[in-house]
């Protein structure tokens, strides 16, 4: 219902039609909210560690494996064909050779999520199956959020975990991708050529506002994990092979000094690169 109110009253004040000039609009709420945060003050003094970043892996594929799956089922649908660039923008495969690198071949095994990953998987299974051009403003602040901060945060994960070469950071290239500013205007052109009526445009504003949302939780979630050590060691020994991911739902409160280390990384590929849609 808040959701609804903030995107409605947004809406409202949105004086432009082009679809992507009102999808900042409509969030600006949530990045005020968002960068307005402990989190979000503090995660310059952060640092990247190996296991953080393998647990943010973990999310992202789960979420790119929906999002890609949904994004191809659907790829002939009036809303989601101009915008669907698979050979440019698709991540899961990157996700998968990181993982295959610091896993394993095994990797698929050993994959855990906090449950606000697999509500945001649901979320994005549910509208490919009920309303596809929804899917439209998930891949607008996903994958451009991603390219934006793709390569400097590449070398902040590298230079923060000790990496000698570019191996496990597949997910922030984008070889596809000659000229990132210009795919980025071409990539709103598309979308905002979209035909949509004054329903589903509302409906897509309110969706972004979720996306953005989910994001969070799925921020806050990786955090709780870690900061239960039991939860940490679970996912470096499990040795299921039924289970293709695990869903922890984790109470507690989170430190300070967690959210000052987790902040430089996730903070910066789920809020900062969405600044620069």
């Amino acid at each position: 219902m808040e959701t609804e109110k903030r995107t409605q009253k947004s809406a409202e004040q949105t004086v432009t039609r082009d679809l992507s000039e009102q999808i900042k609009e409509v969030t600006k709420e949530s990045h005020v909210r968002a960068e307005n945060t402990e989190l979000m003050l503090s995660f310059q003094r952060g640092q990247v560690t190996l296991q953080q970043y393998k647990l943010l892996l973990c999310s992202l594929y789960e979420i790119y494996r929906a999002l890609e799956e949904e994004v191809d089922r659907n790829s002939n649908h009036p809303a989601v064909a101009p915008i669907y660039f698979p050979a440019e923008l698709a991540r899961l495969k990157s996700i998968e050779k990181d993982l295959e690198f610091f896993y394993g071949p095994d990797w698929r095994e050993k994959i855990v999520v906090p449950a606000a990953t697999q509500r945001y998987s649901h979320r994005l299974r549910q509208i490919g199956k009920e309303n596809p051009e929804f899917l439209v403003a998930h891949a607008y602040t996903r994958y451009l959020g991603d390219l934006s901060g793709g390569q400097v945060l590449g070398r902040i994960a590298q230079k923060s975990m000790g990496l000698k070469s570019a191996d496990g950071l597949s997910f922030f290239a984008f070889p596809g991708v000659s000229s990132p500013n210009l795919f980025k205007q071409l990539y709103r052109s598309r979308m905002n050529s979209v035909e949509l009526t004054e329903e589903e445009r509302n409906g897509m504003l309110e969706e972004a506002v979720r996306a953005f949302e989910l994001n969070i939780q799925v921020f806050d979630g990786l955090q709780k994990m870690l900061s239960v050590p039991g939860n940490v060691q679970q996912q470096s020994s499990t040795n299921s092979k039924a289970v293709h991911s695990k869903t922890l739902q984790i109470p507690g409160t989170i430190s300070p000094m967690l959210r000052m280390i987790l902040g430089l990384f996730v903070a910066l590929a789920a809020v900062v690169g969405l600044y620069a849609l």
